[in-house]
C-alpha cells in the first residue's frame, strides 16, 4: 500500500499518543512546553492584547455574533421563520414608498403574503402569529407617498418623470426573498439621476 504525500504530511503533523503511565495533565503540559519552544504560539493574532470583555453580554452569544460578523452572515438567518417573516413585513412596509408603480407594490405584497401562507400551512418554529399584509392599505400608503413627493417636486420635473416612467418597460427581478430592495434602490438611483440632469 502506497501512502500519498498528503497522507504522509498529515502523519508528520499529528501529535503522538499519550504514553502509558503518564497523566493527562503532565502530558498536556509537556505538549504545550514543546510547542512554546518551537515558537508555535509566536505572532498569533491578538497576541499581547487583552481579551475583549463585555460584562453585559453572554460569552456564548458574543462568540456567535463575532463569528457571524467574520463570516459575513446576517443574524437574521438564525431567526425562526415566523420572526423572519415579521421582520420582512416591517422592511417591506418601509420600502413601499420607494417602489416605482402600484403593480410593483401589489407584486411585492403578494410575494410576501405567499411566503406567509406557505409558512402557515406547515408552521416551523415558535407558535407566533404572522398576519398577512393588507395589499390595499399598502397601495394607499404608496399612493399617499407618491402624491406627497409629486407635490414637493417642481412642475417640469414632474412631467419629465411621468413621461419617462411611461416609456420604461417593467422588469421583474425575483431571485431571493428580498427582491423589492433592489427595486427600491434602482428607483432611488433613477430619481437622483433625473434630479441631477434637470
Amino acid at each position: 500500500m502506497t501512502v500519498g504525500l498528503s497522507s504522509a504530511a498529515s502523519l508528520e503533523t499529528m501529535t503522538e499518543r499519550k504514553p502509558t503511565g503518564m497523566s493527562f495533565v503532565s502530558w498536556i503540559d509537556q505538549q504545550i512546553a514543546e510547542a512554546t519552544e518551537r515558537g508555535a504560539f509566536d505572532n498569533l493574532p491578538g497576541a499581547g492584547k487583552p481579551i475583549p470583555h463585555r460584562p453585559d453580554e453572554d460569552a456564548g452569544q458574543a462568540w456567535l455574533r463575532e463569528y457571524l460578523r467574520k463570516e459575513g452572515v446576517s443574524a437574521e438567518a438564525l431567526l425562526p421563520p415566523p420572526l423572519r417573516l415579521r421582520l420582512q413585513i416591517g422592511r417591506l412596509t418601509e420600502a413601499i414608498p420607494g417602489l416605482d408603480s402600484e403593480h410593483d407594490v401589489r407584486e411585492a405584497v403578494g410575494a410576501l403574503n405567499q411566503q406567509i401562507m406557505e409558512w402557515r400551512r406547515i408552521p416551523l418554529g415558535p407558535p407566533v402569529f404572522v398576519p398577512r399584509m393588507d395589499e390595499e392599505a399598502m397601495v394607499s400608503r404608496w399612493r399617499a407617498a407618491r402624491a406627497e413627493a409629486a407635490a414637493a417636486a417642481p412642475l417640469p420635473m414632474r412631467q419629465a418623470a411621468d413621461s419617462e416612467a411611461a416609456r420604461r418597460p417593467v422588469k421583474l427581478e425575483r431571485s431571493g426573498t428580498h427582491w423589492w430592495r433592489r427595486r427600491v434602490a434602482a428607483s432611488r438611483r433613477r430619481r437622483s439621476g433625473r434630479m441631477r440632469s434637470a
